[in-house]
């Protein structure tokens, strides 16, 4: 069974998709996976995202009946600068990122809740525009701004995902990863809260899409006079 994300007019997202890296690709690989067994209905995913949705909010390696999955490649490690028993910032973002998928594919198996080129920023503000108002959105979007520390990022962020699983909004999560560890860095909080801001108040309003489409309306041809496929 393969399963798609249905158009959707209303989501420019990824139109303002950035390119992942390397360890982004990696974890956008692994989510796709268990995103792939989980919408086949396969014993194996189901029990691995229940696991998953458990150790939200641990510590990585909290929980030994999870590593398997949130277990980083040697080659993603940076360990130049920490102790042989310091969590990386690979580490932490693979554990943050695969709970986070858990909870946000949770109950939804007929669509995918990880999908290719959609940021945070853009997801939050299609959000913001499925809720009645879009003013309880704004207010957790930006106390995940003004958030101070990796812990404080991490609650915030399960909040959204969960207001997103109900609105059945997909996020990229390999992206996402990228996000968290340069997040962890000590010049890195400025940069992602700038990324995730832009991201958000690039989304055109409904109004936008209203113009255009009246727009649309007035100088389409009559169905007899439209232009041929190409």
């Amino acid at each position: 069974m393969t399963v798609t994300a249905p158009a959707d007019n209303d989501s420019p997202t990824v139109r303002h998709a950035r390119r992942r890296g390397s360890f982004g690709g990696y974890v956008a690989a692994k989510v796709a996976a268990l995103q792939d067994g989980y919408l086949r209905e396969e014993s194996y995913a189901v029990a691995v995202l229940a696991r998953l949705r458990r150790a939200v909010g641990r510590e990585p390696a909290a929980d030994f009946t999870i590593l398997e999955q949130t277990r980083v490649a040697e080659r993603h490690l940076d360990r130049s600068r920490l102790d042989v028993d310091a969590v990386a910032h690979t580490e932490q973002a693979m554990h943050t990122v695969l709970t986070l998928y858990a909870v946000h594919q949770q109950s939804i198996r007929d669509l995918s809740m990880h999908q290719d080129g959609v940021g945070l920023g853009a997801a939050v503000a299609r959000l913001a525009r499925q809720t009645d108002g879009g003013d309880a959105v704004h207010r957790r979007f930006a106390a995940l701004g003004t958030a101070t520390s990796y812990t404080a990022v991490t609650t915030h962020l399960r909040g959204l995902v969960r207001l997103l699983r109900d609105r059945r909004i997909p996020l990229d999560y390999g992206v996402l990863a990228e996000d968290l560890v340069t997040l962890q860095k000590p010049w890195g909080p400025a940069q992602v809260r700038g990324r995730w801001g832009r991201d958000f108040y690039r989304q055109p309003e409904p109004r936008d899409h209203q113009e255009a489409g009246s727009t649309d309306l007035t100088t389409n041809a009559a169905p007899d006079q439209t232009a041929p496929e190409e």
